[in-house]
């Protein structure tokens, strides 16, 4: 099954509504795990703004973090225990500042989270994870940021998930996570997972924070691949602004409750389905990022087929999905195709001009690299929808390629000056 295949499926499963089991308004943790949100007055709105998320068992770890070369502290923190092979007692997130460009002090505060949770929860601190989102370059306000972990500590719970996924927002309108149950050698498994991000959202990853839970057992090795696939297939496939943070990183924490026997690997029976879940539920994260998109109201999927090879493929969806002059036209309701094709020519990507084909939705606007005869009313009508999608054949190959994305509308332009 082809990438574009996948993705379809899951918009179908989607739109059937998975999560219909635990409800929309509930975040089902599992076996093992609680989780609080609290407000600790690190924002200034009084929202919430420190997440805990804790497993009662030593969880095996894997994680995919941001490719800028400005990483914040809590990145630097988190790389380094996954290299040692350190496994997983609690993540604590902190929303509104992003502890990145603050020297040896914001390192040395990430350590003190680190040892504040490890305190209160009597851990080692190398179990203790750390995540921050917000403002970049001003120290975290450590006072009130430990008070936070204190209370948070205090209120964990194992319906506390929905608590702690609002304390990691920053922009966001919405809550997002999603949870995939699924049966191994014959015992329940859960897996779910939560993720923050609206802005400065482009691959690899975004401005964007997501944490997997499991309580099924896998080994190291196999998690971190399989994590690192499924985040390659979903959070690397979104963009709304084309911009990267110094903060991004998606966390796996497995913890083995779920009494399934033997450990998960690629040699398991029922690895692929345990595979899919995991892909299941990054990709539905992804989505909701790109439908919570600031100042969007638009999902736009850019579908690249027909080109010389896959890398061909992802940067002319790439140069589409990025640029602001498509998707100003888009928040305008305009089908202007010529900026679509204007995007191919410089994209990198093999073009050969007179083989291009591109439709909005199932509406031929150019054909063979000229304009299609399909009246402009029923290109525009596409537009005016709050998801479509762009397909572009270049007609030269077999690569495909398909990035998900938005329109730029000034409200983004207002959320963005302050």
């Amino acid at each position: 099954m082809s990438t574009w295949e996948v993705l379809q499926e899951l918009q179908v499963k989607e739109s059937m509504n998975t999560n219909a089991l635990i409800g929309q308004d509930e975040l089902m943790l599992p076996t093992g795990f609680q989780a609080a949100g609290v407000k600790a007055g690190i924002k200034s709105n009084a929202a919430r703004d420190l997440a805990l998320w804790v497993s009662d068992a030593p969880a095996t770890m894997a994680g995919v973090f941001t490719t800028n070369q400005v990483p914040a502290a809590p990145v630097t923190w988190c790389r380094a225990r996954l290299a040692a092979g350190d496994t997983g007692r609690a993540l604590v997130i902190n929303s509104g500042n992003a502890n990145a460009c603050t020297g040896a002090a914001g390192l040395a505060d990430t350590e003190r989270m680190a040892q504040c949770v490890a305190q209160a929860l009597d851990c080692p601190p190398e179990t203790v994870w750390v995540c921050s989102t917000g403002h970049i370059g001003d120290r975290l306000p450590m006072d009130r940021v430990t008070q936070g972990i204190a209370a948070a500590a205090e209120r964990l719970q194992p319906d506390g998930g929905l608590a702690a996924a609002d304390a990691m927002r920053t922009t966001d309108l919405h809550i997002k996570h999603w949870t995939v149950k699924l049966t191994i050698a014959g015992c329940p498994v859960t897996v779910t997972g939560v993720a923050k991000g609206a802005g400065m959202i482009e691959p690899n990853m975004a401005t964007m924070l997501a944490c997997l839970l499991t309580d099924a057992a896998v080994e190291p090795a196999a998690w971190q691949e399989v994590l690192a696939t499924a985040v390659n297939a979903s959070f690397n496939r979104i963009t709304v602004d084309g911009d990267q943070s110094t903060n991004d990183t998606v966390l796996g924490m497995a913890n083995g409750r779920a009494a399934h026997g033997a450990t998960l690997n690629p040699a398991h029976p029922d690895w692929a389905d345990f595979a899919a879940a995991v892909s299941e539920v990054c990709t539905q994260l992804a989505l909701k990022i790109v439908d919570d998109g600031e100042g969007s109201a638009k999902r736009i999927t850019v579908q690249v087929t027909g080109a010389a090879h896959d890398e061909d493929a992802d940067k002319a969806a790439r140069a589409i999905a990025n640029s602001f002059l498509v998707k100003t036209s888009w928040a305008g309701r305009e089908a202007i195709w010529g900026r679509v094709m204007d995007c191919l020519g410089y994209s990198g990507a093999k073009i050969v001009p007179d083989a291009v084909d591109v439709w909005y939705d199932d509406r031929q606007a150019v054909h063979a690299g000229v304009a299609a005869d399909t009246p402009y009313a029923h290109l525009q009508a596409v537009i005016q929808k709050p998801r479509f999608v762009l397909k572009v054949d270049l007609n030269i190959g077999t690569g495909e390629a398909v990035i998900y994305t938005c329109e730029i509308t000034e409200e983004y332009v207002k959320i963005n000056i302050v």
